[in-house]
């Protein structure tokens, strides 16, 4: 059996293989009325044929923990009980094709009331539009020009975004989402408070920049019984680039990583940067693996993502010490992808019985 496709144990959740679905968010859900943050039927049909595709964890798009978390107006959030059904819904079509059902909670912070991909690149939902909001941060530094200067956040609100991550983390697994996954990557809230270029309060979540986040997966971890797991931004990418300004750091990540594991923190998904937007990343084929090696050292399981597209390189990912192989836009041009993938590392496919009449891929 190839490692890739060998089942994995987190806590109490087994997962049927190590190629994952990235969290990648759609942009598809209603921005105002009843449906606000819902998933969709676009939601229902983009995950389904994922995992009938043969991916082991389909971790579903970020999903915001209060209304104004949300990246853009059109994200999906998880902030009021009445939502839960609809979450429910998603979660066991998930688990109805085999993947085991995972969701990010997350807030966008700083980089809050965003366009979509496809708009044009200005602030197209500020504060004063219908569907626009002002943002909020650790400090009153707006990511860049395109962007509101967000509101400071004082004491009484950094506590009540804390139990709004363990409220929508209740709601998740009510839901029966199986892993929690918590988006502290990629320039959002829990990374604005870890890196210095984002974070330059005088107080104690200023002095202890991990303590926001270290307490958020505290709060979490007593309203998730299966698995809990976070993505973090191992790097800056201050410290590779000739680049004068600090950041935040490999060695940091790492420090995170082993205070977050006494805290029961199950895996780690690792990717990278986000939090300003002029650094140069040296993208390329698994450019971010050696990362995750760094912060396996910490004994707590990991993941890889970026620019993983090949089934050989997958292969070979997971046999040098990183525990699962996140997949990202490949999924987005071919849901079947891991079926070939099983092909071509001497697999049996394992298509949904209808259709056992297609000729298998090489």
């Amino acid at each position: 059996m190839s490692q890739l496709f060998s089942p994995i144990t987190l806590k109490n959740v087994t997962v049927r293989n190590r190629a994952w679905m990235s969290p990648m968010c759609q942009y598809s859900a209603a921005p105002s009325g009843e449906d606000l943050g819902r998933p969709s039927d676009w939601h229902y049909v983009h995950y389904a044929s994922r995992g009938w595709g043969g991916i082991g964890a389909i971790i579903v798009e970020s999903t915001a923990v209060t209304e104004n978390g949300r990246i853009s107006p059109f994200d999906l959030a998880i902030h009021n009980d009445d939502q839960i059904p609809s979450f429910t819904k998603l979660a066991e079509l998930i688990k109805s094709t085999g993947a085991t059902a995972g969701i990010q909670l997350g807030h966008a912070g700083r980089k809050g009331s965003g366009p979509r991909p496809w708009d044009e690149q200005t602030v197209l939902y500020p504060s004063t539009s219908e569907i626009g909001w002002n943002p909020v941060a650790p400090s009153a530094i707006p990511f860049s020009d395109m962007y509101e200067t967000p509101h400071e956040l004082t004491e009484d609100e950094i506590q009540g975004l804390i139990d709004s991550y363990a409220q929508a983390a209740r709601r998740a697994v009510e839901a029966g989402f199986e892993i929690i996954e918590l988006h502290g990557a990629h320039g959002y809230l829990i990374h604005e408070f870890l890196s210095p270029l984002s974070n330059q309060r005088t107080d104690r979540w200023g002095e202890d920049r991990m303590l926001f986040g270290l307490e958020v997966i505290k709060a979490v971890r007593k309203e998730v019984p299966g698995a809990l797991a976070i993505r973090i931004s191992a790097t800056d990418w201050c410290e590779f680039a000739d680049d004068e300004r600090v950041g935040w750091t490999v060695a940091e990540s790492v420090e995170f990583i082993e205070r977050a594991k006494e805290l029961g923190l199950d895996f780690v998904d690792v990717s990278t940067g986000g939090n300003i937007p002029n650094i140069k990343i040296p993208a390329g084929p698994g450019y971010q693996v050696r990362f995750a090696r760094e912060i396996a050292k910490t004994g707590v399981p990991v993941g890889s993502v970026g620019l993983i597209t090949e089934a050989t390189q997958a292969e070979q990912i997971v046999r040098d010490g990183v525990d699962v192989a996140v997949l990202g836009r490949v999924l987005l041009s071919d849901p079947y992808l891991p079926q070939a993938w099983r092909t071509r590392l001497r697999e049996m496919p394992e298509f949904a019985q209808p259709y056992h009449r297609q000729l298998m891929r090489s």
